[in-house]
């Protein structure tokens, strides 16, 4: 008996090993992802986004994010001014948003993360552009058609620039 739990634990430490004989570990993907192409369609799928939300174009801006997305937006007072008195509801009530970001990471051929700052601009109840900033972390998500969408983001009115 005892001698079969220890050949059982060795199985199963060869089997977890993910290196092969050249101490690198194996992967389908490894090499095949081409970052350059992948951070442009990213920016693509950016541009795509800010100008959707500017023409005030929500069946777009639905296209641009997965069918469960999740946003938490910054949640100071001036955001829930802009929440309460927007003319666009829904999780992107802003005129216009300029999105610059700071890092982008391609963590697989279908997640990636963009950190940034984004300056968005709302009318108020006396007609004057307000603008806004945040900092935003954003989970994309590759679809099967090869669009990435924003997924989850979580955004702070504490910027940093």
């Amino acid at each position: 008996m005892r001698m079969s739990i220890i050949l059982l634990f060795v199985l199963i430490l060869f089997s977890c090993n993910d290196m092969n004989n050249t101490g690198k570990p194996e992967s389908s993907n490894v090499n095949t992802i081409d970052i350059k192409a992948e951070l442009a369609s990213i920016e693509k799928t950016r541009q795509t986004f800010m100008k959707a939300v500017k023409e005030s174009d929500g069946e777009t801006v639905g296209k641009m994010v997965t069918k469960d997305v999740k946003t938490i937006s910054p949640g100071s007072s001036d955001w829930s001014e802009m929440y309460k008195i927007s003319k666009n509801q829904g999780p992107f009530p802003y005129d216009s948003i300029n999105m610059f970001p700071k890092e982008t990471i391609i963590a697989s051929d279908s997640i990636a993360y963009d950190f940034g700052v984004s300056h968005v601009y709302y009318t108020n109840s006396e007609g004057k552009v307000v603008e806004l900033k945040d900092n935003f972390l954003a989970i994309l998500k590759k679809g099967k058609d090869g669009i990435w969408r924003l997924h989850r983001e979580v955004a702070s009115s504490n910027v940093t620039e």
